[in-house]
């Protein structure tokens, strides 16, 4: 997935062999240390994985928050798979994590995506800095 450009033009291109390794380092540590994660997502009954979904901790602007969100394969875009997974994630967050806010970050241009966290609750609240890009920032309503 990470090596495919389509799936990676929205989330900081391209991933080589090295950066590959680091972000799974970084996510299995996450579970280790919360206990919630990057998922790995096939459709109902098996079969090859579809896509990817996180629930983690992000530093926004040196704040701790925690982030929804989703990557799938091209073949599976707009199926409803990004909709369904970033509301069971939002639940999980809200009700067995108890957050009182969840954000998202989005490209600018990803209008797919905003697309989809506005259908689930989301609301655009600002553009910021994330690893030296610009990005809009979504958070869940209050």
């Amino acid at each position: 997935m990470h090596g495919d450009p389509a799936v990676m033009e929205h989330l900081r291109g391209v991933r080589d062999a090295a950066a590959n390794d680091a972000y799974l380092a970084r996510n299995l540590q996450h579970w280790n240390d919360y206990g919630f994660g990057l998922w790995i997502l096939r459709e109902l009954g098996g079969g090859p994985p579809v896509g990817r979904a996180v629930l983690r901790h992000l530093l926004v602007e040196d704040v701790d928050e925690v982030e929804v969100g989703y990557a799938f394969y091209q073949e599976y875009w707009g199926k409803g798979f990004a909709t369904e997974i970033a509301a069971a994630c939002l639940a999980l967050g809200r009700d067995t994590l108890h957050l009182t806010t969840i954000v998202a970050v989005t490209s600018l241009t990803n209008s797919a995506s905003q697309h989809v966290l506005r259908k689930v609750g989301l609301e655009y609240e600002r553009d910021f800095i994330n690893d030296g890009k610009l990005c809009a920032l979504f958070r869940t309503v209050r």
